[in-house]
C-alpha cells in the first residue's frame, strides 16, 4: 500500500491552505531519505511589485509566476536592500547591508566606481549563501545575471562558492553576447532555462542550489516577433481601477503609452514562460516537493524618464511612490513568493510578515541545515517560521542608505536614510534634516508625513537611525555629502501627497 504523504491527508481531509492552523510538529519536513530540499532562487531584474498578474496587473499575462503563488505563499511587504541591482543582490548574497561591502550603487567601470568609493566587484572573502550551503553539502549554480563585478581581474562567479555559472556581467563562462544577438535579451530566460534543465537533470540525486537571476525586465527591452503578438490587441487604459496612486498619473504623463505597455507585458511574459520551463522541468524530474522555490525582484521598476528605459519604464510599482533608484516603497518593496509544497502552505496570502533580502541568508541555511559561521554578524534574521508557518513581528528593524541622485523623477527622492520599525517608516539625512514618518500598513503611498504629530516615534527612530549609521564603514563616497538630499524643489518636498511636511 502506498503511504500517505502528508499532503494527500491534507486534501482529504479538506483543510487545503488552512493546514496554517494546525500545530508545528505536523509541518515537520517530509523529505525523501532526509534529504535536503533543493532551492531555486528566481530573481528578476526592475520588475515591480505590481507587475505580476497575481499582484493586481490587469494586463499581465503570467501563468507560472501565477502558479507558484496557487501552489505556495505570497508575502506582500518585502523588501529589497537597495533600490538598484549590485548592492541589492549584495545583501541577498551576503546577509550584510551593502553599505557594509562599500557596494553603494551598480558595479560599473573602474573609474565611475572609483568615484563613487565602490570596489570593482564585491570581495570574494565575504561570507555567501552559495559558500555556506556548498559546505553544507549542496552543489551550486548560478545562471543569467551577475553584477557583483567584472573586467579585468574581477572574479568569477566560482570564486563565491558556485560549482556551476553561466552568467553576464561577469567574467568567467559566459550566457551569451548580446551585442552579436538582435533578441539575446528577448530570448536570455530561455537560454537560462536550457543551463538551469541540465544542471538539475545532472545532480536530481543531490540537493542542489541555484541561482537563476533575470535579465528582464531591465531596459533594453526588444521582444521577438512572436512574443509582442500576444499583446497586439492590447489598449492599456491608465483609469483601470488595479492601477492606483501616484503610478495611475504616472501613466497618463506616458509618452506611447501603447506601444510601452506591449513591449513591457511582451517582455514580462516572455520571462514568464522560461520560469515555467524550469517549474516543468523540476516537476518531470519528481523534484517538486523536495524543492523550495523564492520569486522575487531586486528593486523597483525603472522609470521611463530615464533615456534608455522607454520602453522599461512602464512597469508597476502597484500602490506606491516611487520607483527604481528610490527607497520610496516603490523603489525597495518587491514580489516575494515562495514555494515549498507540504512546509508553505498552498494560496496563502500573508499581507503583514515584514521580511528583508538580509533575511535570505540565515532563512535558506536554517531550512537547508547550514551552520553560520560566528564571525558572519548578519544583518538579517531567520524568518524561516514566517514563510512555513505564520506572521510574527520582526525582531528587528530594516534600514536603507542611498545616497546617489535620482535620474527620473525628482518626486521620488528620498532623504538619504530610512528605517522600517513596526508599522513605521521614518527617512532623514545624516546631518537630521527632511524628516519623513509614514504609517506604512495605513498609507502605503507614504502621502501623510505624520513626524509632527508623533515625536515622539520620531525621537526613537531617528536615534535608531543614527546609531546604524555609526555602524557603517567610515570610507564614504564624495556623494555621501552630510546635508544629505533636499527636496525635489532644493527644500522640502512640494508634491501634493506630503501633507503636514516634517523637517
Amino acid at each position: 500500500m502506498k503511504p500517505t504523504t502528508r499532503r494527500a491527508f491534507l486534501e482529504r481531509a479538506g483543510l487545503g491552505a488552512a493546514a496554517m492552523a494546525l500545530p508545528r510538529w505536523l509541518m515537520a519536513a517530509e523529505s525523501p531519505a532526509g534529504r535536503k530540499p533543493n532551492i531555486v532562487f528566481l530573481l528578476t531584474d526592475d520588475l515591480g511589485w505590481g507587475d505580476p498578474a497575481v499582484q493586481g496587473h490587469p494586463y499581465m499575462k503570467t501563468p507560472s509566476i501565477d502558479r507558484l503563488a496557487r501552489e505556495g505563499a505570497v508575502f506582500r511587504q518585502f523588501y529589497v536592500a537597495n533600490p538598484v541591482c549590485s548592492p541589492s543582490r549584495t545583501a541577498f548574497m551576503t546577509s550584510h547591508y551593502p553599505t557594509r561591502h562599500h557596494v553603494h550603487g551598480h558595479f560599473a567601470t573602474h573609474e565611475q566606481n572609483a568615484a563613487r568609493g565602490m570596489p570593482d566587484w564585491l570581495d570574494p572573502k565575504a561570507t555567501t549563501v552559495t559558500a555556506l550551503l556548498k559546505q553544507a553539502g549542496y552543489i551550486t549554480a548560478h545562471f543569467g545575471k551577475w553584477h557583483l563585478g567584472s573586467g579585468p581581474g574581477a572574479p568569477a562567479p566560482g570564486e563565491y562558492g558556485i560549482d556551476v555559472h553561466k552568467t553576464v556581467n561577469s567574467n568567467g563562462p559566459s550566457l551569451g553576447e548580446e551585442a552579436k544577438e538582435p533578441y539575446f535579451r528577448a530570448n536570455s530566460t530561455d537560454r537560462m532555462a536550457d543551463e538551469a534543465i541540465r544542471f538539475m537533470q545532472a545532480n536530481k540525486d543531490k540537493p542542489f542550489y541555484i541561482n537563476f537571476w533575470t535579465l528582464l525586465p531591465h531596459a533594453l527591452l526588444k521582444p521577438t516577433p512572436e512574443q509582442l503578438r500576444v499583446y497586439a490587441d492590447l489598449k492599456p487604459d491608465p483609469d483601470a481601477p488595479a492601477f492606483q496612486g501616484p503610478y495611475k498619473q504616472y501613466l497618463k504623463d506616458a509618452p506611447d503609452l501603447k506601444s510601452q505597455m506591449q513591449v513591457f507585458c511582451a517582455s514580462v511574459t516572455g520571462l514568464d514562460a522560461g520560469i515555467g520551463r524550469v517549474l516543468k522541468a523540476l516537476d518531470d524530474l519528481g523534484l517538486t516537493d523536495n524543492t523550495i522555490v523564492v520569486f522575487s525582484s531586486d528593486n523597483g521598476p525603472e522609470d521611463y524618464h530615464v533615456g534608455n528605459a522607454r520602453n522599461a519604464g512602464v512597469g508597476s510599482p502597484g500602490p506606491f511612490n516611487g520607483r527604481k533608484r528610490s527607497l520610496y516603497e516603490g523603489g525597495v518593496r518587491t514580489p516575494l513568493i515562495v514555494r515549498w509544497p507540504g512546509h508553505v502552505a498552498a494560496g496563502r496570502v500573508d499581507s503583514d510578515s515584514v521580511i528583508a533580502g538580509v533575511d535570505f541568508l540565515p532563512t535558506m541555511c536554517k531550512l537547508a541545515g547550514a551552520s553560520l559561521p560566528p564571525d558572519l554578524k548578519p544583518d538579517g534574521e531567520d524568518v524561516s517560521d514566517m514563510l512555513t508557518h505564520a506572521s510574527r513581528p520582526r525582531t528587528t528593524p530594516i534600514f536603507w542608505e542611498w545616497i546617489f541622485p535620482l535620474a527620473g523623477n525628482r518626486s521620488y527622492r528620498p532623504p538619504q536614510l530610512a528605517v522600517r520599525d513596526g508599522k513605521w517608516k521614518l527617512f532623514m539625512n545624516p546631518n537630521g534634516s527632511r524628516i519623513e514618518l509614514y504609517d506604512i500598513p495605513a498609507d502605503p503611498a507614504e502621502a501623510t508625513n505624520l513626524a509632527e504629530k508623533n515625536p515622539d516615534v520620531v525621537q526613537r527612530l531617528s536615534a535608531e537611525l543614527r546609531a546604524w549609521h555609526a555602524t557603517l564603514p567610515p570610507k564614504r563616497p564624495p556623494a555621501a555629502a552630510k546635508a544629505g538630499n533636499k527636496g525635489p524643489a532644493g527644500g522640502q518636498p512640494k508634491t501634493p501627497r506630503r501633507k503636514a511636511g516634517g523637517k
